[in-house]
């Protein structure tokens, strides 16, 4: 098994809940489109992209809709999502997750966050947790969502690692599978019972140590 070099975060549902605030926006869309929307609905938006998520919520309540209306649609979702974001502190980082960064980078290890989020950067600001990771990839590099390895490989790339050299932490199934997809190992975060493809699997980040996740102690398939 390979030295893990590199640690890999997604942001939404890893390093901080931003979940609700995508669901209250999304929420927002669907009720003025007259369509149907529940949290059930909104797991399926996790980790993908808000033009692929735009296109799932059109699809549940069966609209069309033309390119130049859809974009209209999808900025009007972002800006209620950036006035929930922007009220975000250092208080909205999930347990642990602060801690762990720190604590990766003392061991040398490099840190890199890989969000299909074009706010990502605004999030992290928020934060205040910038300068903990070595390199960034948001929404605005990359043009394929996940489970497309797109946005994973283009962080290892950034460490100027390879891929076996990297671990990803997850909370979304599309994102377990890019990061399998990009031959790296994935740790599932949370409860959700989408997450039985990871290699692994940790509740929160609270007391954790990299040293865990070794080759012998994965999950079975």
């Amino acid at each position: 098994m390979e030295e893990i070099k590199g640690v890999i975060f997604d942001l939404d549902g890893v390093i901080c809940d931003t979940a609700k605030y995508h669901f209250l926006a999304w929420e927002k869309l669907a009720g003025i489109l007259g369509v149907p929307f529940t949290e059930a609905d909104n797991e399926r938006l996790k980790g993908v992209s808000r033009e692929e998520s735009l296109n799932i919520l059109l699809k549940i309540g069966h609209v069309t809709a033309a390119d130049s209306r859809k974009k209209e649609w999808a900025e009007m979702k972002n800006g209620w999502y950036l006035e929930y974001i922007t009220k975000m502190t250092e208080e909205d980082i999930l347990p642990g997750a602060k801690e762990f960064l720190v604590r990766l980078r003392r061991e040398g290890r490099k840190t890199a966050l890989a969000s299909a989020s074009k706010n990502a950067g605004i999030i992290i600001d928020r934060l205040g947790i910038r300068e903990l990771f070595d390199y960034i990839v948001d929404g605005t590099m990359i043009s394929r969502a996940k489970p497309d390895p797109e946005v994973f490989l283009a962080a290892a790339g950034g460490l100027k690692l390879r891929a076996e050299e990297c671990i990803v932490f997850e909370d979304a199934k599309a994102g377990v599978e890019a990061a399998h997809n990009a031959g790296m190992r994935c740790v599932g975060v949370g409860d959700s019972d989408q997450l039985e493809a990871a290699d692994f699997r940790i509740k929160d980040f609270t007391d954790c140590r990299i040293k865990e996740f070794r080759e012998e102690d994965r999950m079975e398939a």
